[in-house]
């Protein structure tokens, strides 16, 4: 269970780390969430 933790960490670490602002973090999310819908209507 604490390795399931410390893999979810690292990889909200990186995405995080991956957008320069909290408007990119916004940005990202809501593709993320397009994607998610659009797999969904499929």
């Amino acid at each position: 269970m604490k390795k399931l933790w410390t893999l979810i960490g690292a990889v909200l670490l990186l995405g995080v780390a991956g957008c320069n602002t909290m408007a990119g973090l916004g940005k990202d999310t809501q593709a993320a969430g397009s994607a998610l819908e659009n797999a969904a209507k499929k």
